[in-house]
């Protein structure tokens, strides 16, 4: 299984916002039980919400998850 993290300002792909994406892409030969549980462990710890799913012929899977970029102001004064 492997996992890429993107991170996207287009307007046509975040409609606006600004969103980071992690697409994970899972082999034919691995078990659809472990993929799950991985999408599982993203959306529930790491707020990640599931945009797509593909499955391809050759049995291959391949994921789009999505999350809003949290932009933080320093509350640090600096003298």
């Amino acid at each position: 299984m492997r996992e890429q993290l993107m991170s996207s300002t287009l307007d046509a792909i975040s409609r606006g916002q600004k969103w980071e994406y992690l697409v994970m892409t899972v082999a034919a030969h691995e078990s659809l039980a472990d993929a799950r549980r991985r999408l599982v462990e993203h959306a529930e710890y790491g707020q990640w919400e599931l945009q797509r799913s593909v499955h391809y012929r050759d049995g291959a899977r391949r994921y789009w998850m999505r999350r809003r970029v949290m932009r933080v102001a320093s509350t640090l004064q600096t003298v």
